[in-house]
């Protein structure tokens, strides 16, 4: 045997263990959208170049050139699309738009943080006198920026979404368990499940301002409203799916739960949700994206201080930028929708044992 055979074997084996560590990361390389970086570093690890860089063309190339081709369609057409506001603007007004919104957001943070510098030495000023009674806290009470109406709506879709998974996973497994149960509910979730965010709205609203008077609450009633929207509109997906995925668990090891005599939380806690979980996750990501969805309709009707709200109020402002802002307001929720999802997809790849791994 001669002395290179042992390198070679090692070279082998340290190959070999980074095309494991590839594939190990090419599962969350999908989780994030950035497959295309798989070829790549197979592409450097030296495994058949070619084949990756076909690997690469379909998944780096081809959407590029597809995100492209709609940015040229959408610059060479919207000019001779006329509207009561003027043409529709292209890619590159909506792109400065974009960065007009983020100069405002900047400015006002800026007047924001001022605000309560000013009230701060205020306050010192008053101690250092005695006159501690005078002390206030003064909100600021400048407009919200694009930015805090992004995170208002995200805070919103998320409240909304929390209130809905708690109250559809426990039906679910009721559901799922029972057949009476699902006899009782099923009736119940075709009927509701297809309403409009648009016919739930005033009752929410109603209901709301009836059982929550304070107006110094935890909480702003266009909030709630927007939220409960969200609940009562999102909840049914993760019902479905729940009580979908605990019928669907292997008789044989609701058999072996029987013979040891596992109790009930036992059962559901060992047994059912360990099985059912992919479903579940599976309906939480379909009920993200329909709350996410329902939320702009939610905002734009109940006044909560979020996405919704910017675009109604730039459509009612019919200023020659307002179509721009409506469009970036529109990518926005695109982009935050698609984040969502994947922020779902990492969680359901983490905790359930699926082929996203």
């Amino acid at each position: 045997m001669t002395t290179a055979d042992p390198d070679f074997a090692r070279s082998e084996a340290r190959q070999a263990r980074l095309f494991a560590r590839i594939s190990k990361a090419d599962a969350w390389f999908k989780v994030l959208g950035l497959a295309w970086i798989t070829p790549v570093l197979r592409i450097v690890a030296g495994d058949n170049p070619r084949a990756q860089v076909r690997e690469i063309w379909r998944l780096l190339a081809v959407p590029l050139i597809a995100i492209m081709t709609f940015l040229l369609l959408w610059g060479t057409m919207a000019p001779k699309i006329q509207t009561s506001l003027g043409a529709i603007p292209g890619p590159a007004q909506v792109w400065e738009e974009a960065l007009n919104l983020h100069d405002d957001a900047r400015a006002k943070a800026a007047k924001e943080t001022a605000h309560y510098e000013r009230v701060e030495k205020r306050n010192q000023r008053m101690i250092d006198q005695g006159k501690a009674d005078q002390v206030r806290d003064i909100p600021f009470t400048g407009a919200p920026s694009y930015y805090d109406q992004i995170w208002t709506s995200i805070q919103t879709v998320f409240f909304g979404f929390l209130l809905a998974s708690l109250v559809a996973i426990p039906l679910g497994i009721v559901a799922g368990l029972s057949p009476t149960a699902n006899a009782a509910i099923n009736p119940l979730v075709q009927i509701f499940k297809p309403v409009s965010p648009l016919a739930w709205l005033p009752i929410v609203t109603m209901v709301v301002s009836a059982l929550y008077v304070t107006n110094d609450g935890l909480f702003a009633k266009s909030f709630l409203v927007s939220a409960i929207t969200v609940t009562l509109c999102s909840l049914w997906p993760t019902l479905i799916n729940t009580a979908l995925g605990v019928s669907s668990i292997d008789k044989d090891l609701v058999s072996v739960s029987k013979v040891l005599k596992m109790s009930t939380y036992a059962k559901i806690t060992k047994l059912v949700l360990p099985s059912a979980l992919p479903l579940i996750f599976t309906g939480l990501r379909l009920s993200l994206g329909v709350g996410w969805m329902v939320l702009i309709a939610a905002e734009m009707l109940a006044q909560n201080p979020g996405l919704g709200k910017f675009v109604w109020d730039e459509f009612q402002n019919g200023s020659s930028q307002s179509l721009a802002k409506i469009i970036v307001a529109v990518l926005t929720i695109g982009i935050i929708g698609f984040l969502l999802d994947r922020v779902m997809y990492a969680l359901q790849s983490l905790f359930t044992f699926s082929n996203n791994r």
